[in-house]
């Protein structure tokens, strides 16, 4: 089953009524199956938000279709079974934490009120704001917004969950609490996009991976298939005359020739460790 295709995706804008129109988006495809945590990476002004808006229907696209669940359109059926938090959500400050969430919930969902406040209050706590429920909204900080805001994205158990830069403003306690979050949402059987700057966060939390690259995909497939591209390289650290060098080597055959040699030398060996391949160096690799 496909919870999201994407084909031919294109979007212009124009800055004002007599400026040129400019592509932001220009055939995007890519679909995601069921049961996968997926994310989306990109450089600033490769279209990220752009796509999540056009996908949510925030924003007309100019060409392409986008469908859900096995083909679906975009309609009242098809958007309560999905959640989304935006890059920057904008709240009812006057509301509690809890206010907030009771609101979105009795909107979004057919739950007894009874119900629902043990819902929001799991939530509340499963993200570490269980003790500001009461404290209004106008009174968060960024962080806490951003909790508050991915609690109200799952408060009507979606199945589907786009978020747009969730880790944003979080510091690292709130970080591996939101990740955790995540984690739990795939062993239910949920279905996450989400987009970062975090690479670490995507890597550990991802299986599949999108990245787009001046409003073009320039990758679609697992994250594992991406890191396979790179090689690794050996590091090798050594003391010669009482400085400290590090080098490369990038098969273990040039390691082992590359240590004789300095010990021809003289060097003092001091290290020798496989250069662990990461993310952050495949996705350099694709966007420079």
């Amino acid at each position: 089953m496909s919870i999201l295709t994407v084909k031919n995706l294109k979007k212009t804008f124009k800055e004002n009524i007599f400026s040129t129109e400019k592509k932001v988006l220009e055939k995007i495809d890519f679909s995601i199956g069921t049961n996968v945590t997926t994310g989306f990476l990109g450089t600033n002004g490769s279209g990220k938000t752009t796509t999540l808006k056009c996908l949510l229907g925030l924003i007309p696209i100019d060409a392409g279709e986008v469908s859900f669940f096995d083909g679906q359109a975009l309609s009242k059926p098809v958007l309560r079974k999905i959640g989304f938090l935006p890059e920057q959500p904008y709240f009812y400050d006057y509301l509690t934490g809890e206010e907030l969430l009771l609101f979105y919930g009795q909107l979004s969902t057919s739950l007894k009120l009874a119900d629902l406040k043990s819902k929001v209050g799991n939530l509340l706590k499963q993200l570490g704001i269980y003790e500001a429920k009461d404290r209004k909204i106008k009174h968060y900080s960024k962080g806490m917004l951003q909790k508050v805001g991915l609690a109200q994205a799952l408060v009507h158990d979606p199945e589907f969950v786009i978020l747009d830069e969730p880790m944003a403003g979080l510091d690292p306690d709130s970080r591996v609490h939101v990740g955790e979050l995540i984690q739990n949402l795939a062993k239910q059987g949920k279905t996450v996009f989400f987009s970062s700057h975090l690479l670490y966060d995507v890597e550990r939390l991802c299986t599949d991976l999108v990245i787009l690259k001046d409003g073009k995909v320039a990758y679609f497939g697992t994250v594992q298939k991406l890191l396979d591209r790179i090689k690794s390289r050996r590091q090798i650290t050594y003391m010669d005359k009482d400085q400290r060098h590090t080098i490369f080597t990038e098969s273990l055959i040039d390691c082992q020739k590359e240590i004789d040699q300095l010990r021809k030398k003289n060097c003092i060996i001091l290290d020798v460790q496989l250069d662990k391949r990461s993310l952050e160096q495949a996705f350099v690799q694709i966007t420079e």
